[in-house]
């Protein structure tokens, strides 16, 4: 049977932290001096996700993607990648990272199983990159970008996310990317969680914006034809600069929603299912699994989460989630 909530949304898309650690600070993800770290023990081991995500294909979710935190600062993430390929009815493995670390693990994680690749890069100027990470260095990012297509972990799809004053003027050559790359650059509006809501508001940018201003440097974006397909049901509407190899996609999660098109759910690293990114309501997983629940009986939970998945998030209404951090959920 499978998970359809009760607005008859269906759920085929787990969105997996792996880790509440990062080696970056993102301005918009988490604060200066990050976030006190789980312990050892709360988070779930490569087993535990195995048997959820076992229990989800189940009733069919099919796409996984991992996340963190940073998924690739876990130590040897590749062995949880061969656990979900064995999963029946898993057909596509992903992972969102900041690619700082992945010069060093793409070919790996391909050779396990992992199919593609989001990379987060808010600029390519080195200055501006190392203000908004607060510690990194465009470049490793740049050479894990290069390591992803080497090893095959394609389409790669590049997030970025626009706020005024922090990379409002990198939009431009991030776009000019697509020229020569077969990838997919997306802005994402801004999204406010855990207190950030005034920053946010203060350095908000629709997507319209950044489209108008995309051309005015670029020249006009044509909508790809077969929208739909191109974003692999996913929330971005997408474009292409005239010759580009590659496209450019739009993610406007605040000024023109898609909560009735959503079709995933959200595992914390803790083992907390979140059935909201933009809401704090969260069902918790972890113990029930380490009391020994069959398979029967964490789909039972799955599902009478699911009924519970709400309409949609309120931030219309200046309302925003406050119980964690972007880091610790996994965008």
């Amino acid at each position: 049977m499978p998970l359809v909530d009760a607005l008859g949304r269906t759920i085929t898309y787990l969105r997996v932290s792996v880790t509440d650690r990062c080696n970056l600070r993102c301005q918009y993800c988490m604060p200066a001096e990050g976030v006190p770290g789980q312990r050892h023990d709360d988070i779930l081991r490569y087993e535990e996700i195995e048997r959820i995500v076992r229990a989800a294909a189940g009733l069919g979710v099919w796409k996984v993607r991992l996340t963190g935190g940073e998924p690739l600062v876990r130590k040897d993430l590749p062995s949880l990648v061969r656990l979900l390929r064995d999963v029946p009815g898993v057909r596509e493995i992903t992972m969102t990272t900041n690619a700082t670390l992945l010069d060093r693990h793409a070919q790996e994680l391909a050779d396990a199983g992992l199919d593609r690749v989001n990379v987060s890069l808010d600029t390519l100027d080195p200055t501006q990159y190392a203000a908004i990470t607060r510690c990194g260095n465009v470049e490793d990012a740049l050479r894990g970008l290069e390591a992803a297509e080497a090893a095959g972990l394609t389409p790669i799809k590049v997030n970025s996310v626009v706020a005024r004053g922090m990379n409002d003027g990198a939009l431009v050559d991030l776009a000019r990317l697509t020229l020569e790359r077969p990838w997919s650059v997306r802005f994402i509006e801004w999204m406010p969680l855990n207190g950030d809501a005034a920053q946010c508001a203060e350095g908000f940018i629709p997507a319209a914006e950044t489209r108008a201003t995309l051309e005015r440097s670029l020249g006009p974006l044509s909508p790809v034809e077969d929208t739909r397909a191109e974003r692999g049901l996913g929330p971005a509407v997408y474009y292409r600069l005239p010759g580009a190899a590659g496209t450019i996609g739009f993610i406007s999660a605040v000024s023109q929603h898609f909560c009735a098109a959503c079709n995933r759910l959200r595992l914390t690293a803790d083992g907390r299912l979140r059935l909201c990114l933009l809401a704090d309501d969260e069902v918790d997983l972890r113990a029930l699994v380490r009391a020994g629940a069959d398979q029967a009986a964490i789909q039972r939970a799955l599902q009478r989460a699911v009924a519970a998945k709400p309409a949609g998030h309120h931030l219309a209404d200046h309302v925003a989630p406050a119980g964690r951090h972007m880091s610790e959920i996994g965008g």
